[in-house]
């Protein structure tokens, strides 16, 4: 059995797209026809020359904000939130930061 993958190439990467939210932070349940744009996904693949780059502090499953405007479509799986997307539309990553305890 062959498994196929998928890698970017070039200045781009590969992001899985969050689910999209029914509901606001303030509770109001949205319509399934309200066309909110979903703008955070995880980092599926990274190309070779993002990851040899240290401009990008890109790694694998790094949650990140994206634009998508220029992001292509993916036809790989059932739910098809996979997207290639430019480097440059992924506009910040989600860091967590320990802080040290005080004793």
């Amino acid at each position: 059995m062959t498994l196929e993958t998928i890698e970017p190439v070039g200045l781009r990467v590969l992001i899985r797209k969050d689910a999209e939210k029914r509901t606001t932070r303030g509770g109001i349940h949205l319509p399934d026809d309200a066309k909110t744009p979903v703008l955070t996904g995880r980092v599926v693949a990274i190309s070779a020359q993002i990851e040899s780059d240290p401009d990008y502090p890109l790694q694998q499953y790094d949650k990140v904000l994206i634009d998508p405007r220029n992001g292509i479509p993916v036809d790989f799986e059932q739910d098809n939130r996979l997207f290639i997307v430019p480097v440059e539309d992924v506009v910040a990553v989600f860091r967590k930061e320990e802080k040290d305890s005080i004793a």
